[in-house]
């Protein structure tokens, strides 16, 4: 074992070591080999096209996993069986990909298939998500995974092709981060709250550089699903990566999934996990401290996820030229009640807040209330087996008498491709991770909260404090 080796490391360090094929030099990147590569249909036919024109094959297609996602109707197939695309080349990518994982012999989770979804949501849900794996897919949130305590980031498209290729991909190494998030939440505050007050609090290039590892004592109270959110976020921090240590939580979601360990290889993995946590004695080039207590159900305001406050709080004065911008493109007047704003849209899902955590969340909420007149509530699960628990569990009936939709599985509004979207000048409350100038449809006024905050919106039919609205000791963070 090198001296190297005998340091206390980070979490991220241990990670990265074990999976540098060639140690980066000032001339070139290192190069990393990669346990897991998802795919979906948006960032993969470029890279599918070159292998084809250097008549390469897929690597390893046995550590690659297709879905399709982002351009998939979440409305069902008409009266000719004909599914709703929004557009000729929405249905193209999802045929290509279709057509490439084929050719390739790469697993695909089809339209019909009863495991499909998001693709930060079906890793984790199949048991292919596992701490200590690399995985990377064309998507900036692929982040979510780190959640597990694995390095998960986004590739671009020319790395997509890269890693299809050779099962490597060229990085060089990020510094790293420890936020730690001191203290225990207060009842009613959640994942979601925590990631927008910490990008509130660090800027949205405050992890620029960094592999962000998260801690502290409300991290390890969190479920699975309130971890992969935080984490989901760490992209809008500026952050490579987001990590969180694996631990007993850990082991129990993935015990038993289809493609996790079994047996004495499952006992042989957790032994290998347990010691992936960073050594006491671990350094990290940057700390940053929350004061987790203090949060409170968070909303946005501008047009960057740091532009966050409390729901129940007054909008600020701009304090700069960029935030006058964002306030006269989001129209809340400074030390006036958000309260005071009127909602449009509520969107409940993405691959950031459509697990079934989430949905259990907006249900509290809405159950035994009504949508307000003028609302559109679109509810979008992250995946065919999340629609089907909460449809066995009622979800669905409750979303539906309070005269939301329920709809099928996809990322829907989060990036509107896929014909969900607002109209110009309406407020969308949405559960999604971005909040830029259109990335909810052209003139559309973006507001991120969590699953309980959004459904509040939209039951009041303005920007909302869901603690009007809830029995807050049983809402639990999640």
């Amino acid at each position: 074992m090198t001296q190297a080796n005998t340091q206390p490391r980070s979490l991220f360090d241990k990670l990265w070591d074990a999976h540098v094929v060639t140690p980066e030099s000032e001339e070139s990147p290192a190069i990393l080999f990669i346990d897991l590569h998802l795919v979906h249909e948006v960032t993969s036919p470029q890279a599918f096209a070159v292998l084809e024109e250097r008549g390469l094959a897929v690597r390893r297609p046995d550590l690659t996993q297709a879905t399709l996602d982002h351009s998939t109707p979440t409305l069902p197939a008409g009266p000719d069986g004909r599914l709703p695309y929004a557009t000729e080349a929405a249905e193209r990518q999802v045929h290509q990909l279709e057509a490439n994982c084929a050719k390739h012999g790469i697993d695909l989770l089809g339209l019909d298939d009863p495991r499909r979804g998001i693709v930060h949501v079906i890793g984790p849900e199949m048991g292919l998500t596992q701490p200590g794996k690399t995985i990377v897919c064309g998507d900036s949130h692929t982040s979510t995974h780190g959640a597990f305590g694995a390095l998960a980031f986004g590739i671009g498209t020319t790395e997509v092709g890269h890693v299809l290729a050779t099962q490597c991909v060229l990085q060089r190494k990020p510094k790293s981060m420890r936020i730690t998030f001191e203290g225990a939440l207060s009842p009613g505050v959640g994942a979601k709250d925590m990631a927008l007050a910490m990008i509130a609090q660090i800027g949205a290039d405050g992890g620029q550089g960094y592999a962000v590892e998260f801690a502290g004592e409300a991290v390890e109270a969190l479920s699975m699903e309130g971890r992969m959110t935080l984490c989901n976020m760490a992209i809008e921090a500026g952050a490579r990566v987001g990590m969180v240590a694996p631990d007993e939580t850990t082991f129990v979601y993935i015990e038993g999934r289809e493609r996790a360990p079994r047996g004495e290889e499952w006992d042989a993995a957790v032994a290998r996990w347990r010691e992936l946590p960073s050594d006491p004695d671990a350094a990290f080039d940057h700390e940053e401290t929350v004061d987790a207590g203090a949060i409170r159900p968070m909303i946005t305001f501008g047009v960057s996820p740091d532009a966050a406050a409390p729901a129940a709080a007054n909008a600020p004065a701009p304090q700069d030229e960029a935030a006058r911008h964002a306030a006269d493109y989001m129209r809340f007047e400074a030390d006036r009640p958000f309260a005071e704003m009127a909602v449009d849209k509520v969107f409940i899902g993405s691959c950031t807040n459509s697990r079934m955590a989430d949905l259990r969340e907006a249900a509290a909420v809405m159950r035994g209330r009504r949508v307000a007149d003028g609302v559109t509530a679109l509810i979008v699960p992250g995946s065919e087996a999340i629609r089907l628990q909460a449809e066995a569990e009622g979800l669905d009936a409750v979303f539906r008498d309070a005269g939301a939709e329920w709809r099928m599985p996809g990322c829907s509004m989060c990036i509107a491709m896929n014909g969900d979207q607002g109209q110009p000048g309406e407020l969308v409350v949405s559960t999604s991770n971005r909040n830029f100038v259109g990335r909810q449809g052209k003139g559309v006024r973006t507001v991120l909260a969590g699953p309980a905050t959004a459904a509040a919106c939209a039951i009041a039919g303005h920007i909302a404090d869901p603690s009007d609205y809830l029995d807050t000791e049983a809402r639990h963070a999640a």
